[in-house]
């Protein structure tokens, strides 16, 4: 048991780490890449190309190097940070390879490019390319697609983009029209008309700066959560799904903002996540009721001015759905009728007691003592329960204890008391206590704590192991609790964003009651705007466990 406590308390630790041997300015020069600096990131990422001198970094520099140049619309220097990696055996190979391609094709070396194309090994590349051949070439004049198509004949994007381009003329040549029904008949032309319709388009609006000083922290929420849905997308596109995503800045900036909103690529999306604060979700909630786009607030529990919504989201619990969760699972198991709840000064905090008294008292169990806690005052409200050293449960005030917050000196203060009495008082806490590195649950005499759901990870999963070790790969760093939750949303909305159901959120989240998830323990979004699923989990044998099926 012990064992499987050190294993879980390490894991919450390792995914909240972000301190690496990672020089700061090529970090920086990361965040400056994810948040679309991508002139600054191109000219960050230069120092860093030097194999003799940085290792196996060196291949990373030039590949994101290369990435920041075709944003900023540099292909010319994409394929100069590129090209030296060609002939290097390292693990992201085939994506140079493919991102090589993309630069010949973006610097009009159409030839180039497909003959980076036809060296590729790895099926899934090998698919995605396809794509990057089809929308670089129906640009391209039907002559050089029929004198090219003896040698590119055997790449279905070259096929399906020549098909596109004769479709396009009202007159063709008698060469040309035999080409026209030969492709016809192999059925190019109508696999090519689906390409645009099956893209999902995620639009991503969150202030990776304040518009002042214009620097982003690699520690900060928003860039760890962006990390996330980045990795989420990225391993889309692996599985051969269409998706797209674009992702601006809001700055905290209202104007900046509104003419965030006018941007095409915002009025053609699918789905649109963020921002963050409550002035600006507010402004992108009205634009995407009017424009009938759904929209997602990625981490907010306060959801009750969404309720009237058709479009507006939260992808976690609100603070009445976590209420709901709390106060089913206390029903099931019996403990007693007397209540007492510590909570923070936070809004959401604030609201959920508010509704657990009134709910609570509606369900018959009555409340001995609300209050707010901070790190001053947490250890003395156990202890005017009757939580005190050297007694033990026979002389407790109260059945359960509800203390809602985040705080992470609130719950080392809490810790401290609890590991010096002897009590099975069981006491309720949000699940972000498991991340504390200083909280030794098992190092309790009694599993007397339960952790309230706000999607919490499921870390014994294969898919959230492999996502841990995936994303320290690619990044060299492990993935925050944000970076869990950006990568969560992206399964979530792929798996309800479907060309199947015409991009219907709604109608989609309408079919099933329950749906489990990918690194977390799961969803219910039936008729509601916000996750209906909150269990409370418990330790069994060193594992967590929901107390009761939902």
């Amino acid at each position: 048991m012990r064992k499987s406590f050190l294993f879980l308390s390490v894991f919450f630790i390792s995914i909240l780490a972000w301190s690496q041997n990672l020089p700061e300015s090529y970090r920086r020069a990361q965040v400056q890449l994810n948040s679309g600096s991508y002139w600054e990131a191109m000219n960050s990422f230069k120092e860093f190309v030097s194999v003799e001198k940085y290792g196996n970094l060196a291949n990373y520099a030039a590949f994101h190097g290369a990435q920041a140049a075709l944003g900023a619309n540099q292909p010319n220097q994409a394929i100069d940070f590129l090209e030296p990696l060609a002939s290097r055996n390292w693990n992201k190979g085939e994506e140079a390879k493919y991102l090589l391609a993309t630069a010949y094709f973006q610097n009009s070396q159409a030839l180039q490019g497909l003959k980076e194309v036809s060296q590729l090994q790895n099926e899934e590349i090998k698919r995605k390319a396809q794509n990057l051949i089809y929308e670089f070439l129906i640009k391209q004049s039907p002559d050089f697609l029929i004198r090219n198509l003896r040698e590119f004949q055997e790449l279905s994007g070259y096929t399906a983009a020549l098909s596109t381009v004769l479709n396009s003329k009202s007159v063709l040549s008698s060469e040309e029209r035999a080409l026209y029904y030969e492709l016809q008949r192999i059925g190019e032309l109508s696999g090519s008309s689906k390409i645009k319709d099956e893209i999902l388009d995620i639009v991503v609006i969150l202030p990776f700066t304040d518009g002042r000083s214009g620097e982003i922290s690699p520690s900060s929420f928003t860039y760890e959560l962006f990390e996330g849905i980045r990795f989420g997308v990225n391993q889309l596109k692996r599985e051969g799904k269409r998706v797209n995503l674009i992702s601006f800045d809001s700055k905290r900036d209202l104007n900046h903002l509104q003419n965030i909103l006018k941007e095409p690529a915002v009025k053609r999306a699918d789905v649109i996540v963020g921002p963050i604060y409550l002035e600006e979700s507010d402004l992108v909630s009205a634009f995407a009721e009017n424009a009938k786009i759904p929209f997602i607030h990625p981490l907010s529990n306060l959801g009750e001015r969404f309720q009237d919504k058709q479009y507006s989201y939260l992808f976690r619990p609100s603070a009445e759905n976590i209420v709901d969760g709390i106060i089913q699972n206390l029903k099931s198991q019996r403990w007693g009728k007397r209540v007492a709840i510590g909570y923070s000064n936070s809004s959401r905090d604030e609201k959920m007691n508010a509704f657990l008294k009134e709910k609570l008292t509606k369900e018959g169990f009555r409340i001995v003592d609300s209050q707010p806690l901070n790190p001053r005052n947490a250890a003395s409200f156990l202890a005017d329960l009757g939580v005190r050293p050297g007694r033990d449960s026979a002389n407790l005030k109260v059945d359960q204890v509800i203390m809602l917050t985040d705080d992470p000196a609130i719950a080392q203060s809490t810790l401290s008391l609890i590991e010096s009495v002897t009590t099975s008082l069981p006491i309720l806490v949000m699940d972000s206590w498991l991340g504390f590195n200083f909280a030794n649950f098992e190092m309790l005499e009694d599993p007397n704590f339960y952790f309230i759901s706000n999607n919490s990870p499921a870390l014994d999963k294969e898919a959230m192991i492999a996502f841990k070790t995936d994303f320290y790969n690619k990044n060299l760093v492990f993935p925050s609790m944000n970076a869990v939750l950006g990568k969560e949303l992206i399964f979530w909305l792929s798996s309800n964003l479907s060309p199947s159901f015409g991009f219907d959120l709604r109608r989609s989240l309408n079919q099933q009651q329950f749906q489990q998830g990918n690194i977390t323990w799961g969803f219910n979004f039936l008729n509601s705007n916000s996750n209906n699923y909150v269990p409370v989990f418990g330790f069994e044998y060193g594992e967590l466990k929901p107390l009761t099926n939902q």
